[in-house]
């Protein structure tokens, strides 16, 4: 199946952003995971919610290809607390977890839900 794609959502340079909702966790995400097209590791961070009654763990997958090249330390799973957990990931090496075509995969543990929201850091001015 394939992977369900979510947006960035900029933050802004000497400015604000409004908390986004972020994109529901649901059956599908969980089955198939997501995709961040047009990834740009170094300036992207992810903040996922968890809501289910259990502490759940959140996938980065290690890159493929030879752009990948330090793919051998492995993915990045990290643990969300239960029912009202938030842990921000990121930024990201692109040596490590860029997929060929310039994208980044993330996975959620069976039973899942909450949100994710993936965040593009403005570049320096």
């Amino acid at each position: 199946m394939a992977r369900t794609a979510v947006n960035y959502t900029p933050l802004v340079p000497n400015g604000h952003l409004t908390d986004p909702a972020g994109t529901t966790i649901d059956s599908t995400l969980v089955t198939n995971g997501v995709v961040i097209n047009a990834a740009d590791p170094e300036r992207t961070v992810i903040r996922v919610t968890n809501t289910s009654g259990a502490a759940k763990a959140v996938t980065v997958k290690a890159g493929a290809g030879s752009h990948a090249w330090l793919a051998g330390q492995g993915d990045s799973v990290t643990t969300v607390a239960l029912t009202t957990g938030v842990e921000w990931l990121g930024p990201f090496t692109s040596a490590r977890f860029q997929q060929k075509g310039t994208k980044l995969y993330v996975d959620f543990a069976s039973g899942t839900t909450g949100t994710i929201t993936v965040f593009k850091l403005p570049k320096a001015y």
